[in-house]
Formats: structure tokens, sequence, C-alpha cells
């Protein structure tokens, strides 16, 4: 696999197969098997990539570099080490996961289908791509179809959920792009790996200061905002508090195929931006605001978890879950960066700290795509009900399902022996030898979390059962094995996390030492 373009061709997979869709126009059932086989396929090529990659190794693989524009610093280059792979991987198992979820759409199936792989198709490009280019074509690409698919086939308030989604993830695009175009003003580059270099070298205050300077305002000024341009776009993505409110309309009107996918996979792209390209380029301006920062990931973790805990309807109660959860991601990025001697082991801290970001990210858009994927079902079988008043004492009518949901509850609140627990210990272990206090403060997080879902779990299955839902059905035997495979992965990373942990420590390892020099 490493003779072939197996990033590009991965790439291409699902957005070839969406513009095959448009060409052909096949009807319902054959769109949707079209679009289920692409995603098995990219399944497959993820798995490929997985079991080629140099586990152990730091570096980058499957490199891919071609001239573009020399001119203007474009270049398509894409890689993958042990932190993007892991984010490809989950897209390879959340596109062909949410693609069986559900029926065929009655109103324009084709297209439906068509926009999710090319959802799928921009979201490989954005965890792979190393030059801003054509990473911000992807970056938009995943941008464009979720809007249209929460617009087209949302329930009740889609038209406002899509718009409010629209303009605050554009708004936070602009700026993004904006403070590129600064950097290349500055520096003629948009390789992410060389303005990283300078970066760390404190390079880019100087250069900012010659190419873009104002008047009044220093290099250092400038870097600052340009920061901070940078930060808006990917914390409205994630999203951190206080850019958090188009979350929860979106998540609860969003069709739930293209939620899981929302709250699996694209929350990760917020994410993983802060740990690719901020923190590396400014790792000294993160550190400068970095007290900031922290106070928006502590209250991105304690209120989002008390947000969840006071709403009624299941969808919006699990999409707070979701930002609550991302919290400690950006605790970690946040924090990672800071040093206080005389504590304990730094180089220890930070490594499980990072380590810990990375596994909570997968895991988490693992856990959540499964939960939300199940309260989809729900839903259906209800008949559109969505609250927890709506239901009591489900797990006589079906015990299965209650089961399976029980597992992934479970796996949220970070019980141990399943995936939830890893990354969350990682994450205030690393943070516990940093800065203790920090740690005190986000603890909360985890007690309210633990409270709203078991309060989840005791109102909606245990008690006496309705009479309304005496004859739900069950989970089908297609139901079992779309789920199964997702609930056995919480437990084997729950018991077993070195499996992946091996292959992300080394590029963790090597990001922290560019960083904290």
């Amino acid at each position: 696999m490493n003779d072939l373009p197996a990033i590009t061709l991965l790439t291409l997979l699902p957005v070839v197969a969406g513009m095959l869709l448009l060409v052909m126009r096949p009807d319902g059932v054959l769109a949707r098997r079209i679009a289920v086989g692409t995603g098995f396929l990219l399944l497959l090529g993820t798995l490929g990539l997985w079991l080629g990659f140099p586990h152990g190794s730091a570096g980058l693989a499957f490199q891919e570099r071609h001239d573009w524009a020399p001119a203007l610093g474009i270049q398509y280059f894409v890689a993958v080490d042990g932190i993007s792979l892991m984010l490809v991987l989950l897209t390879g198992l959340l596109i062909p996961m949410s693609l069986l979820t559900g029926k065929v759409p009655e109103d324009r199936p084709v297209l439906y289908y068509a926009f999710v792989l090319f959802l799928g198709g921009g979201l490989i490009g954005t965890f792979t791509a190393l030059n801003f280019f054509h990473w911000f074509i992807f970056w938009e690409l995943s941008l464009i179809p979720a809007f249209f698919l929460i617009k087209l086939w949302g329930g009740k308030g889609r038209d406002a959920a899509a718009t409010q989604f629209f303009i605050y993830t554009m708004v936070g695009s602009i700026a993004m792009l904006l403070a590129f175009l600064a950097l290349f003003l500055a520096t003629g580059k948009f390789d992410f790996l060389s303005l990283a270099e300078m970066g760390q070298a404190g390079a880019l205050e100087g250069a900012l200061a010659g190419a873009v300077g104002w008047s009044g305002i220093s290099g250092s000024g400038l870097a600052m905002l340009v920061f901070l341009g940078v930060f808006l776009g990917f914390a409205v993505k994630v999203p951190c508090m206080p850019f958090h409110t188009w979350l929860p309309s979106t998540y609860a009107t969003a069709p739930t195929p293209v939620t899981m996918l929302l709250t699996g996979a694209m929350s990760k792209m917020g994410v993983y931006g802060l740990v690719r390209i901020l923190l590396p380029i400014f790792p000294d301006q993160l550190r400068a605001v970095s007290p900031l920062l922290l106070g928006l990931a502590l209250a991105t973790i304690v209120f989002a978890a008390w947000s969840a805990f006071a709403q009624t309807e299941l969808k919006r109660m699990f999409a707070y879950s979701s930002v609550n959860h991302l919290g400690y991601c950006l605790l970690g990025v946040f924090l990672v960066v800071r040093l206080d001697p005389g504590i304990g082991d730094n180089a220890v801290s930070q490594a499980a700290l990072m380590n810990g970001v990375v596994l909570q990210m997968f895991n988490h858009g693992l856990t959540a795509a499964t939960l939300f994927c199940l309260l989809g079902m729900l839903e259906q079988r209800a008949g559109g009900h969505e609250s927890m008043g709506d239901f009591g004492g489900l797990r006589t009518a079906v015990p299965v399902y209650a089961g399976f949901v029980g597992i992934a509850t479970f796996a949220s609140l970070g019980l141990p022996g399943l995936n939830g627990f890893v990354g969350e210990f990682l994450i205030f272990r690393g943070a516990f030898g940093l800065s203790p206090w920090v740690a005190v403060l986000a603890t909360p997080g985890l007690l309210i979390t633990a409270i709203f879902l078991l309060t989840f779990f005791q109102r909606v299955f245990l008690g006496r059962l309705d009479e309304r839902w005496q004859g739900m059905a069950d989970l089908s035997t297609a139901e079992r094995w779309l789920i199964a495979p997702a609930l056995l992965l919480m437990l084997v990373l729950g018991v077993a996390p070195q499996l992946v942990l091996t292959t992300i420590n080394p590029a963790v390892q090597h990001l922290i030492a560019a960083v904290t020099h």
C-alpha cells in the first residue's frame, strides 16, 4: 500500500462515488447500496492504512507531496502520523455505520447519500492535509454538505438550525482564512510543518512585523491577533464555550445519521486543528493566554454538564454531553504548554495529557455516535417521542436495546473497563501533574456527567412500563449487528488501550518535544 497514493485514493473514493450517484440518479434503494458499499470500501482502506502504518514511529507515513502553485507556496501535501491516523480510522468506522442507520429518505435519497459521501471525503482530507490551501478546501467541503443535510432532511426547526450552524462555522472559517493569509504574506508559506518550525523558533513575530505591520502594533501583538483568528475557527467547530450555542439545536434537528457524523467526526476537526495546527505553530501565544483558555475549557466541562443535566429532551441532553466530553480535550491542549517546576515529572504528565486527548477524541467519537444511533432507533419506535418524561420501564419491553444503551452510557460516563475511562484518566493524570488546581476545578464535571447519565438510564429504562410501549419491538438482527461491533470496540479499548496508545504515543512525544523546548 506504500507504493500507492493511498491517502489520495481514500479521499477521492467517497467524493467520486457521490458524484457518480448524482450522474446516475438511481432509485433510493440502489443509491443506499452504492453508498454503503463505498462506506465499507472506505473502512477497508482505513484499516489498510492502519496495518501498513509503521507503529512505534513518530514520523509521517504515506506521504504524498506535489507542487501545485509553488510561487504561492501551495503544494498538495498529505500524510498521517499516529494522531491523524486515529481520526482517519474513526471516520472510516463512522461513515458506513451512519449510512446503515435509519431508512432510505423518502425525499431526494440520491442527493442525501451523495452529500453524506462528500462529507466523508471532506473529513478524510481535513485529517490528512498538511498544506493550508487544500486543507481549507476540505475543511469547507465538510461544512457545505453538512449544512444541506440539516436544512433539507432535518426535523422541526431545521431552517433556523442549519442557518445558525452555517453562520457560526463560516465566521470561524473566515477568521482563520484571514489569519493564514497574514501568515502567508509574512512568510510565503502555507505548509503547516514549515510554519510550525518558524513558530517554535519565535520567528513569526518578526516576519509579521516586517510584512504586515500596522502602526502602533508590535510583532508580538500581530502574532497574537493571528493566533486568535486561528483559534476562533477551531473553537467554533469543537465547540468551546461560549461559541457552542449552535450545537444543541443542530444535533437535535439533524437526521440521526448526520448527527452521528457531526458529533462523532466533525467535532473532532476542531480539536484536531488545535493539536495539529494551533499548538505547533503558536506555542508561545497559547502559553501567554493559557489562563484565559483554561477558564474557557473549565466552563465548557462544568457548564455543559449542568446544561445536560437540565435537559429533558434526549438529543439535547446528549448534545450538551458531547460539549462536556470535548471540554476535557480542550483542557489537555491548553494545559500542556504550562509548566510548573517542582510539582512532578512534567514530561510524564505532558505525555499522559496529550495521549489522553487523542484517545478521548477517538473514544468520544465512537461512543457519542453509537448513543445517537440508539436514540434514533428509540425515536423511530416511539413515533417521534424524545423526552425522558415520555418513557419509563423500557427494559421490560426491549431488554436487548436497554443493554446496548447501558453499555454505551457507561462507556460515556467513564466506567473502568470501557473505553471512555482511559482517555479521561490520562487527561486527569496529566492535569494533576501539571496544575492540580485546574484538575480539581474540572472534577465536578465528572460527577455531574455521572448523575445525568444515570438519571437518564433510570428514568427511561427502569420503573413501571408505560402501556403505550408494551408492544415496542426490540432490536432486530440487523440493528444488533450494526451496534455490536462498536460496543465490542468500546470493551476492547477499555481493557487493552495499549493497542492504540503504542501508535499514538510516539507522535505525541514528538509534538511535546517541539512545543515545550
